[in-house]
């Protein structure tokens, strides 16, 4: 059974950093280009990062670029996204996915305030 499981989210301050795990189970995060997603309140769903299969290309979007990094411990079977200079336009909850499957976790929450 396929499972994603975000955790790492939280409040924390403009300017402030935070590290997003994805832990996946039923599959091999290595086989596959594994996604992050946000959601802000209102908003529809919208794409952050992406990691390919081989772990070689990264994909971000331009609203994260320079400050998001997206990477993979094959070994733990996790995705992580490491986010720095936060600021409240990054308020969301945050999804990890599998590239072109339906899978979703239940998300984790990132409040960026003062």
């Amino acid at each position: 059974q396929v499972q994603l499981v975000e955790s790492g989210g939280g409040l924390v301050q403009p300017g402030g950093s935070l590290r997003l795990s994805c832990a996946a189970s039923g599959f091999t995060v290595s086989n596959y280009a594994i996604n992050w997603y946000r959601q802000a309140p209102g908003l529809d769903r919208e794409f952050v990062a992406q990691i390919s299969s081989s772990g070689g290309r990264t994909i971000y979007a331009d609203s994260v670029k320079g400050r998001f990094t997206i990477s993979r411990d094959n070994s733990k079977n996790t995705v992580y996204l490491q986010m720095n200079s936060l600021s409240p336009d990054d308020t969301a909850v945050y999804y990890c996915t599998r590239a072109g499957f339906g899978d979703w976790g239940q998300g984790t929450q990132v409040t960026v305030s003062s």
